[in-house]
C-alpha cells in the first residue's frame, strides 16, 4: 500500500507508475474520498465533544426544564453523530478498497514496457550445450526413466495435474535440501510455513484484490492455498514492532504453492512447466526503510539465486522485468530464465524483486529508526528454487546419448553419491 500522503503529493506519478504498469486505478477519486474523510473526521470530533460537553452539563442543571432541554439536545446530537459515522464508514470502505489498489513506483531503472519481450537482457552465464545426439525433451526422459505420470495425475486431480515418481522425487528433494543448506550458510534461517492462510495475508503481501482469481480457496473456512511461501514469511511478522538491531531478517521457506493459471488455457499444456501445484523454496528478507541498503540485499537474493543455478551447471540469462511484468507493489524486478532444451528457449526459473513498504504498510510490521521515530520496514524476496519447473532444464541439459542423466556434483552427496539417473530397467 502506498502512504495517501505521497499520493497526495504526487498524484501525477502515482497515474504515471498505473500506466505503465497496465493498472487501472481512479486517483482522482481517492483523494475526493481521502478529503470526505478527513472533513468527517473534523465533523465527528467536533460533535462528540460538543455532546460531551453538554452531557457534563446534565448533573448539574438547577431545573428539570433545563435538564430536559439539554438531554434533548443530546439526543440530537447523537443522531446527527450516528448519520455522520455510518457515511465515514462506507466511506472509509470505499477509500480502503481503492488504496489496495494504488500500484507502487517502479525504480528509476526499470525500462518501460507492456509484455515479457520488453524485458531488457543484463547478460548470459553458461554455455548453452551443442548436443551431438538428438535430445529427448523432459517428458520423454521422465518416460524413459518412470519418473512422472501426467495421464494419472489428470485422472485424480484434473489438468495440470501429475505424480513425480522414482528418481524425479527423490532429485526434487536434493535441489531442495541443497538449496536450503547454501541459503543457511549464507544467513537465512529455513522455515516450513502454513500453506493455509488468511484473507489478510493475501491482501497484506499485495496478491489480493488484484490476483485473486489464482488463488485457491476455502469458503467454508475461509482460508487461501498459498501460491507462494513469500505470503506466509511476510505475514510472520503482522502487527509486529520490530527492531533495528535485527535487520536484516532472512529467512528461507519451502513449501507446497498452489495456483489456479487461471486464464493461460491452451498454453504449456505439454510436461511440467506450467501446473497447479508445485514445490518452492523462496527468499525473504525484512530490512531498514532505507532504498541503498534495499538494492544491496536485492542484488544479494539475486546472486543467490544464480549461485543456485550456476552450481546446478544450467546456463542461464538475467533480464530486467520491464513495467508491464512487475506486479503492483514491486518497484524492481529481476527474472532469471534457464536455458531449456525441449523449449528451444530461455524459461524463467527465478524472480527477484524489491517493495520497499508496500507490504509492510498493509501488514503493519514498524521499527524504530535511530532516531527513535516509527518507520514501516521494506521487504524482499527472490525464488531459490522452483519445481517441477526447475527439473525441466535440469533434466534436458544433463542427459546423455544413451538416455541416462547425469547429476550435477553438488546434488550427488544428496543422492546417495551417485553420479547418474541410469535407464529404469
Amino acid at each position: 500500500m502506498i502512504s495517501i500522503a505521497f499520493i497526495r503529493e504526487n498524484p501525477e506519478i502515482i497515474k504515471q507508475a498505473a500506466i505503465d504498469k497496465g493498472m487501472t486505478v481512479d486517483i482522482g477519486r481517492i483523494l475526493a474520498l481521502d478529503a470526505s474523510l478527513r472533513e468527517a473526521t473534523v465533523k465527528i470530533d467536533d460533535l462528540r465533544a460538543e455532546r460531551n460537553r453538554l452531557s457534563k452539563r446534565i448533573p448539574v442543571c438547577k431545573s428539570d426544564a433545563e435538564k430536559e432541554s439539554i438531554a434533548e439536545q443530546v439526543r440530537l446530537l447523537k443522531a446527527e453523530l450516528t448519520t455522520h459515522e455510518t457515511t465515514f464508514r462506507d466511506t472509509r470502505t470505499a477509500f480502503d478498497n481503492l488504496m489496495l489498489r494504488v500500484p507502487s513506483v517502479p525504480a528509476p531503472e526499470v525500462p518501460i514496457g507492456k509484455s515479457e519481450d520488453d524485458n531488457v537482457e543484463l547478460r548470459r552465464v553458461g554455455q548453452v550445450r551443442a548436443f551431438d545426439f538428438t535430445p529427448r525433451d523432459h517428458v520423454e526422459l521422465c518416460e524413459l526413466h518412470d519418473m512422472l505420470d501426467i495421464q494419472r495425475g489428470a485422472k485424480v486431480a484434473g489438468s495440470r495435474s501429475y505424480y513425480l515418481k522414482n528418481d524425479a522425487v527423490f532429485l526434487e528433494m536434493a535441489v531442495n535440501r541443497f538449496v536450503l543448506d547454501l541459503l543457511a550458510f549464507r544467513g537465512f534461517a529455513p522455515m516450513s510455513v502454513p500453506l493455509l492462510v488468511k484473507e489478510k495475508a493475501m491482501q497484506g503481501t499485495g496478491y489480493f484484490p488484484i490476483g485473486c482469481d489464482q488463488a485457491y480457496k476455502l469458503p467454508e473456512d475461509d482460508l487461501f492455498l498459498v501460491g507462494t511461501s513469500e505470503v506466509s514469511l511476510v505475514s510472520y511478522h503482522e502487527d509486529e514492532v520490530l527492531q533495528l538491531s535485527q535487520f536484516p531478517i532472512k529467512y528461507s521457506g519451502i513449501s507446497s504453492c498452489f495456483r489456479r493459471e487461471a486464464g493461460t488455457y491452451g498454453r504449456d499444456t505439454r510436461g511440467l512447466y506450467r501446473v497447479h501445484q508445485f514445490q518452492k523454496v523462496e527468499q525473504v528478507v525484512f530490512c531498514e526503510a532505507d532504498d541503498a541498503k534495499a538494492e544491496a540485499l536485492h542484488y544479494e537474493l539475486l546472486a543467490n539465486a544464480e549461485a543456485i543455478l550456476q552450481a546446478l551447471e544450467l546456463p542461464y540469462r538475467v533480464v530486467l522485468a520491464c513495467t508491464g511484468e512487475i506486479g503492483i507493489g514491486q518497484t524492481r524486478k529481476h527474472d532469471i530464465e534457464a536455458w531449456m532444451p525441449g523449449r528451444g528457449a530461455y524459461c524463467e526459473t527465478h524472480s527477484c524483486s524489491t517493495l520497499n513498504d508496500f507490504q509492510a504498510r498493509r501488514l503493519g510490521i514498524r521499527y524504530r529508526d535511530a532516531s527513535g521515530d516509527m518507520r514501516y520496514a521494506f521487504t524482499l524476496n527472490c525464488t531459490g528454487f522452483a519445481s517441477p519447473r526447475t527439473l525441466i532444464p535440469l533434466l534436458e541439459n544433463h542427459q546423455n546419448a544413451d538416455g541416462s542423466i547425469s547429476i550435477p556434483k553438488v546434488l550427488q552427496p544428496y543422492m546417495g553419491g551417485r553420479e547418474k539417473i541410469t535407464a529404469s530397467k
